[in-house]
């Protein structure tokens, strides 16, 4: 996890810092329905690279918002979901949803 005192002072800044990129925001929509393996992100992440997710992904476990849950299995079975903290995320990207629903309403 990011120490707090290596924070924006800016409440506002601190969000962008933690997931402001558009695949981090978009990995956060896709967990909201529950637990995802590494495949499955990448196809419903149209244009992302296996490189950016693994970045962005390990990214947001070492900040806390996901989990990376290996079942020790042959072959490999590995799942990201949210932690309880990602969870907290969920009103945040209603509202985006919300808002980008209305702005297109807005623009016709």
């Amino acid at each position: 996890m990011i120490k707090k005192e290596e924070m924006p002072l800016c409440d506002v800044a601190t969000t962008v810092q933690l997931i402001g990129s558009k695949w981090k925001t978009l990995i956060i929509r896709d967990l909201i329905t529950g637990p995802k393996r590494n495949s499955e992100l990448k196809r419903s992440l149209s244009g992302i690279s296996q490189k950016v997710l693994t970045e962005s992904l390990n990214s947001m476990i070492r900040d806390g918002l996901v989990e990376r849950v290996d079942f020790q299995k042959v072959p490999p079975h590995v799942e990201y979901q949210l932690t309880a903290l990602g969870e907290t995320f969920l009103p945040v990207i209603e509202a985006m949803r919300q808002w980008g629903q209305f702005y297109k309403e807005q623009i016709g």
